[in-house]
């Protein structure tokens, strides 16, 4: 983990989202608790440099230049702090990353 500027850290650290039938996330589980949406979570995607990482796609794998994002605003409970998480999913994986906290 690391401490930002403006009260943000960064931990890119890999977490469970938990998604609605929908695919609007409605928790994610980070470091051992689950830290449920509360707000209207903001979605995009940006395009992975490809040509600067040189990784060739395997057979069968569709997209993998575009990274997904969810900003997301937190809390673990009805009076607890609110947060907002920065989450990653990069291509061709079903991973999410946790890329900052503030």
């Amino acid at each position: 983990m690391t401490a930002t500027a403006a009260n943000e850290t960064t931990t890119g650290v890999v977490v469970d989202v938990r998604f609605s039938p929908t695919g609007r996330p409605l928790a994610v589980r980070y470091d051992g608790r689950l830290w449920v949406i509360t707000e209207e979570p903001v979605h995009w995607f940006e395009r992975d440099s490809w040509w600067e990482t040189r990784r060739a796609a395997p057979v069968g794998v569709g997209n993998i230049v575009d990274i997904e994002y969810w900003r997301v605003q937190v809390k673990l409970s009805a009076r607890a702090e609110l947060r907002t998480f920065l989450l990653r999913r990069n291509p061709a994986t079903d991973q999410w990353l946790l890329e900052s906290i503030s």
